[in-house]
This record gives structure tokens, sequence and C-alpha cells, in this order.
């Protein structure tokens, strides 16, 4: 029999895909198609650890299994090889950011092998190849060409220390996720796409994606379509205009807010307001839009001195800034109405302000030991927000009208309908070196145009300081001799342009290129793209539920108007991962220690003989606490790692990972090669392997097609403990059986399925069919009841007549004494229950 070897078992097979390329995909009409496409990576120098591993393995289970099933499938791999952290480190360490990105990739791909991945590597992309991101910057001069690109002064997150712009997912907590340095805002002129004139489509198109409900929801609410009134207050000779969805409470309007930023705020401060206005803006420049809003415990602010007045009913209210209002959204200014909104309430109990009720709420369910009456008093009083239905008061010829009525009375008398949107558009433009060049040349005569695809791609010139200028240029901008040029197409003197796209740009299209990746003429052929798109299963982190989906989304629309892709969304299902936790010490001065050093004495966790606290935390090498596929893959085999990767808990759920937990799923595996290579196996066939088997079969078959992948490993542990007591192994079923188990353990898989005498390799193998009858169960399990009460369960063969069960309940001694009477009654519901009424 030998013993099971996963080294040499694995590495054999391994070899044998790298020659034999099983994977490779190419368009075939014959066949249905199944495109199915991981989140790609962003290379690091830490390499992947376990936690990346999870989503990878998913989709490579349901590519092996589609192709099982006669699909053509197309499951590609690559790199999201632009961004800062490879540029940080080129300014640290002097090294170009072309050469630690290549090393980077190549130990990606190096692990990704190792753990048995059916990617079709011919297909392999890197946004930072010029072959690629020619077609990056094609797609931005289509955009250009549509009006949908263009320069803005416009606020944005600017770092200091790193000297670029960043996009809100690249700030936290007012600091650089890369290298958390403090984050400020401050006005610049950017480029900018126009997003925006999307948000419809972007909405209404959710409808139609296979989608989780809360991604949707989540992106809903970053769209943020609102459906109210705009409506003009006036301080002296100017007017503000505001957004509002409740125009219906204009009347207990209290006080006005604008954005710190707004351009009026310097036109109406008074003197005396000068300082603290400053003071309060450099404060706000701190923080990201999300500090300001959704994250900000309290309310801040500072009164203008300037006062406005209310349109409806003339009174004269004050004027105030706070970091609560946000000049993206909206006009930057909104009416202040204490008693009916929630932040309203807190800025006015905050600051002493009057808070005005003009609804009489009207009170269905009241909170626990309060009556719908004591809500009432209390909101009429202004000592409770009211935000739901009731009826107008303490608002003149309203008084007496519902909340529509009301809505549609005061935006006829006063303003104007209209629909604001939480979306801003896209700040596209960075002040870095290692991403893709703009395609844009400022001519002299102050206009400019993108480059044609003859002068694409634009590479950035080969440079030694990487380092953006104080003033916050980017580092192409001291290359003269590449900005300065005389345009080949106008003969004007022109430059070039200096900012570089964000990394989100080169993987808005790259699910296009994996179509067609090796075309020079075009990013992608006409018929590649109508065979494989869209994508049938998109896997990654809920991380990306926001910004990654919704710019590919734009992009794809902007391509699928311009008739360049022939469906309307790129990623027909999605499906996020759980989050891979693990045990992680911290020392109590900051710093984290690794697991490994870290002794259990007496309930407490030491280091070094000092205390450190146990936190469970999202696995990250910058935590110590990240393990690597190749030390789990040395010790325990490829295939027991993406077994325990899917047996941890449900796919969509967060996991626990315990890497002495991963010696159950290589007990299984080494128990399932031990069945297969026994001396049990014959040729003999047995009607109960064959029932196991078609079990098997049907169970893993529905638990895969939905994801279960956790539930579907189990049967297979269920399938083993019952198969192994059989008295012999038939071929015939082992061989079935091993097909199911190749889609989670495809190095196992493939040498079984040749020892077994299986014809070809398992890629291309069918999945096993199943014969229905092996699916009937011959008997049931039968409860009998005694006056109601359960007395007995008994296993008979199925389709018992009522006259036969009764007699062999009056025949069973453990129901002897429950019998003694008369039965009067029989309820009887045929392969299920029994139930004798007996009276004595």
């Amino acid at each position: 029999m030998g013993q099971y070897d996963h080294r040499s078992i694995e590495k054999k097979w391994q070899k044998h895909w790298e020659e034999t390329k099983p994977f490779k995909a190419e368009v075939d009409p014959s066949k249905p198609k199944y495109y199915i496409l991981d989140m790609f990576p962003y290379p690091s120098g830490a390499g992947l650890h376990v936690g990346h591993v999870t989503g990878y393995t998913a989709t490579d289970i349901l590519a092996r299994y589609k192709r099982q099933k006669g699909f053509n499938v197309l499951h590609p791999m690559g790199w999201d090889s632009f961004g800062l952290p490879a540029e940080q480190y080129a300014v640290r360490t002097g090294t170009h950011p072309a050469l630690t990105t290549e090393k980077n990739c190549e130990n990606y791909k190096r692990q990704l092998k190792l753990v048995g991945f059916s990617y079709d590597w011919d297909r392999e992309v890197k946004t930072s190849d010029p072959k690629y991101y020619k077609w990056t910057q094609w797609i931005f001069t289509k955009l250009f060409e549509k009006g949908l690109a263009y320069e803005a002064d416009i606020l944005v997150n600017y770092c200091p220390q790193l000297r670029t712009v960043l996009a809100n997912e690249e700030v936290e907590n007012g600091k650089s996720k890369e290298g958390g340095y403090p984050v400020e805002r401050r006005p610049l002129k950017q480029w900018v796409l126009k997003i925006t004139a999307y948000a419809d489509r972007l909405l209404e198109d959710l409808d139609q994606l296979d989608w989780p409900d809360s991604l949707k929801r989540i992106q809903r609410n970053w769209i943020g379509k609102s459906e109210g009134a705009q409506i003009a207050f006036k301080s002296g000779a100017h007017e503000i205009p505001i957004f509002t969805t409740c125009p219906h409470t204009l009347h207990g309007c209290t006080y006005l807010v604008l954005a710190p930023e707004h351009p009026l705020v310097d036109q109406l401060c008074t003197d005396g307001q000068k300082g603290a206005i400053d003071e309060y803006r450099k404060e706000v420049a701190k923080k990201s839009d999300l500090e300001r809003t959704e994250l900000a415990l309290e309310k801040t602010g500072v009164a203008i001195g300037a006062q406005a007045t209310n349109p409806i009913n003339g009174e004269t209210i004050p004027i105030w800034i706070s970091d609560y209002v946000l000049m993206g959204y909206g006009t930057g200014a909104v009416m202040a109405v204490p008693a009916h909104d929630e932040r309203d309430f807190e800025f006015a109990r905050t600051f002493e302000l009057p808070i005005k009720p003009v609804i009489d709420p009207k009170v269905e369910q009241a909170p626990e030991g309060l009556s719908p009456e004591d809500i009432r008093v209390e909101v009429l009083s202004g000592k409770r927000c009211w935000t739901g239905d009731g009826v107008l008061i303490n608002s003149q010829t309203l008084d007496g009208m519902d909340v529509a009525t009301a809505k549609e009375a005061v935006t006829f008398q006063v303003g104007e309908k209209k629909i604001s949107y939480r979306l801003r558009d896209w700040l596209f433009s960075r002040q870095r070196y290692w991403g893709e060049p703009i395609p844009i040349v400022h001519l002299a005569d102050g206009t400019q145009r993108s480059l044609e695809l003859d002068e694409l791609p634009l590479t950035p010139p080969d440079i030694e300081d990487y380092k953006p200028a104080e003033d916050g240029k980017s580092p192409l901008a001291k290359e003269r001799g590449w900005v300065e040029i005389t345009d080949p197409k106008t003969g004007q003197k022109a430059l070039r342009e200096t900012n570089t796209m964000p990394q989100w740009a080169g993987s808005c299209w790259y699910y296009l290129r994996f179509c067609d990746p090796h075309n020079d003429e075009k990013a992608w052929s006409e018929a590649a793209e109508k065979y494989w798109m869209p994508v049938d299963t998109y896997v990654g982190g809920v991380e990306h539920a926001v910004l990654h989906l919704l710019y590919a989304r734009f992009w794809h629309k902007v391509l699928y108007d311009s008739g360049f892709v022939t469906t309307v969304e790129p990623f027909a299902c999605l499906r996020n991962q759980g989050l891979v936790t693990a045990d992680a010490f911290k020392r109590p001065g900051g710093g984290y220690v690794h697991p490994d050093q870290v002794i259990e004495k007496d309930g407490e966790f030491l280091f070094d003989n000092q205390k450190v606290e146990k936190l469970l935390e999202k696995m990250s090498k910058s935590k110590l606490n990240g393990v690597t596929p190749d030390e789990i893959i040395e010790e325990f085999g490829a295939d027991s790692l993406r077994l325990y990767e899917m047996f941890m808990a449900p796919f969509d759920k967060e996991k626990f990972w315990k890497t002495d937990s991963v010696t159950g799923c290589y007990r299984f595996i080494k128990r399932f090669y031990e069945m297969a290579t026994s001396d049990k196996v014959s040729d003999q066939e047995d009607i109960a392997a064959d029932k196991l088997v078609a079990r098997l079969v049907v169970g893993v078959e529905e638990d895969i097609e939905k994801m279960f992948f956790n539930t579907a490993i189990a049967k297979m542990m269920e399938f083993l403990n019952s198969f192994v007591k059989l008295s012999h192994y038939p071929k015939s079923a082992l061989i079935k059986a091993v097909q199911v188990l190749y889609p989670f353990a495809p190095h196992l898989g493939e040498e079984l399925y040749e020892r077994l005498g299986g014809e070809g390799g398992l890629t291309h193998a069918p999945w096993p069919k199943v014969d229905p009858k092996l699916l009937v169960e011959s008997q049931t399990t039968y409860v009998i009841q005694v006056n109601g009460k359960v007395r007995a369960r008994l296993e008979l063969d199925k389709g018992l007549s009522q006259e036969k069960l009764v007699e062999l309940a009056k025949k069973m001694p453990i129901l002897e004494r429950f019998l003694d009477g008369d039965i009067v009654k029989v309820i009887f519901v045929p392969d299920k229950i029994l139930n004798l009424v007996v009276k004595k």
C-alpha cells in the first residue's frame, strides 16, 4: 500500500499540470462557458498568508467542478501591481519599483502554484506592464472624449509626509494607511471622472445582479440618492441654497449650517469670528469625510456671526459652520431643524440652540416603559427628536396637513424639486511615479488633447528621485525633458500631464483583458468579449464592497455605451469570503509579539516576563499572526490546507485560524488515501457501496453549487466513515468518490484516479452520474405513539400497511405495558407515524 507522502504526490501533479497545461482556456462556441474570477492581489513583499488563500481555494473548487460538469472554464490570475507601497519602498531603498514588483509577483505566483490552483497562467497580466496599461490609458482617452474626465479645483485628502493625494479608502483615523502619517484636507487642481453621470444606472442595475443584499445596500448608501427640494435662504445680498428631503419642516428651522469649506463663509463671517473659524478649519482639515459624519462621536462647530432669513416665515436665524456638513454633498449647506433631525438635535443641545417642533407625532409604538403620549409630550416640549410621521403644527398655513401634503406645499411655495446624491465625482489623479501616466498634453494655446492610440503606451521616464516635491507636484514634474515637448500632432509647444492614475484604474477593467490578454491591436476582441462576458462568479473581500466595484461598474457602462462591450454589468454573481482571524499578542506600550514567543502562565500571557494582551485580529503580517501557506504545506500538504480553509466555517462567515486544527483534515486525507490503496479494493460490485457514493455525489454537488463547502467536506468525511466498514471496496465506487474529492484535494484526486485505473486526467473527466434508484431509501423510521406519546422508533422497510405495523407493535416487549387495554382508534401516516389510542 505504501505511506501517504503528500510532498512527492503534490510535486508530481504540479509538475504534470505545468507541462500539460490542462487549465488553458480558449474560445469554443460549441461549449457553455463559465468565467470565474478572483479579485486579483497587490503583490506585497510580505507574500501570501493563509487568510488570502480562502477565496482562491473556493474559486478553484468551483473552476475544477465546472470543468467536470462540461463547462469551458476561464479561471485567470494576475497582479494589481501599480501602487503606493512599491513606490514608498523605492523611496526608502532606492530600488526601482519595477524590480521589487517583479520579485513580489514571482513569489506570489510560486505560492499560488504550491497550493495547486488551476489558473490559466498563459493569461497572466500585470497592471504595471506597458502592454497592459496602454489600454488603461486608451480607456481614459474614451472617458475624456465623452466629457467624463475633467480637471477641477477640489478638496482632497493630502498627506504632507507622502506628498500625495489619497483616496478615502487610503485614509484611516485621519492618517494614511501606508505609514500612518497625518492627512489633511486641502484644495488642489486634480483630474476627476464624472461618475455622477451614471449614478441612476449604477443604482437601478443593482437589481439585476446576484450579489449579497448587504453589499447592494452598501452600494446604494454610497450613491445615496435623495429626492427633495432646493430652497434658497438669504443673508444680506447673498443667496444660500440648501437641499433638504424634509421641506415640510421648514418652519422648524432655527439655524443654518455651512460646511467649513463653503465659499460664502469668508464673505459672511464677522471680523471677531475669523480667528475661531480659521482654527476650526485647521482641525477639520485633519479629518476624513467618514470621521466627520458616520464616525463622529460629538458635534463641533463655530458661529460665524452672520444671520440668514428663513424664506417661508421671514424669521432671522444664526449661521454656523460644522464638520458634519460636507461641501461635496448637496449644496454644502443645510437648514437645521433640531426637533426633527437627529444630527441637528445633537448639535442644538450641544450649543443650546432653539428646538422648535413642527410635527405633532403619530406614535404607533413606544419604547418599553413609555406610552405614546409620553413620547408625544417629550417631542412637543423639545426634549426628544421625532423623525416619523404626524400632523403639521406651528407652521402657519400648513397646520393640520399630513407630512406628504406639506412637502408638496412647501416645495411649490418656496422651493423646487431636486434630486441629490451622496456620490461625488471620482478624484482620479495622484502625485506619484509608480502609476499609469495620464495620456493628456496641455498645449500652448491653452487647450488639452488626449493621446491617440498610435501614441500609446505613454511610459514614464526612468528617474532616481521618486519623492514628490514639497509643493505636492508629482515626481514626473521634475523631469523637464519628458514634460516639455513639441506636440507631434499639432506642432505646438506642450506640456505632458505629470499626475498619474490611481491604483483603482488598472483594476477597473482587468476582467476584460483576461478575455484576450495577448491582443496587441485591441484591448480585447469582439469575439472573446462576447463569448466570455459577463464574469459568472466573482469572489473577493468585502473591503472592496464600494470603490473597486463601483468604479469597475462605471467604466464598464461607459464602455457599453461606446459599443466596446455587450453586457450592461461586468459581474453577474458576486460572493464575499469571510475574514480570517487569528490570535495576536500586543505589548502594553504598542507593537505585537509573535505567538510562538508567548508563554501562558496562570491564565496570563507573558513575553520576556512581561504581560501581553491576547487579541483576536484579522490575520496580518504586521500583527505577527500571519501564517504562510508554505509552512502549512510543508508539514501537512496543500490538499490538507485547502480542505481546512473551506472546513473552518461557512465560506462567507468569519473564520478563526488554528494551525493545530489542520491535523484533522490531514488525517482525513491520509485515511482516504489508505482506503483507496488498500488490499480491500476489488472489482466486485456492491449495492451498499453504490448507495453511499450516490448520496455523496448528489450531496456534494448541491453544496458546491451553493458554495456550502464546509458541509460538502463534512459529507465526504461521513462517507469515508461509512465506506471503510464495508467488507470490500468496489473500484467503480471508489473512482466516483475520488472524482468528488478532486475539486477540494486535486493532487490526491489525480493520484488515486491514476492508481485506480481512471482514463486520462481528472481535469475534464465528467462529474459522476447517479442512478436515481440508488437514492431511494428502502427503509424508513416509523414513530410508534401510544395515546399521542412517543414510545418507540422502528427502522423497517418502507410501504408497510397499517395492519402489518399494528401487528408488529403488539408483539414488541417494549410496548407491552402501554398496550394493556383496548385499542379504540388507530392513526396511521404511511412510512412515518403509527398512533394507537388505548382505553384501559
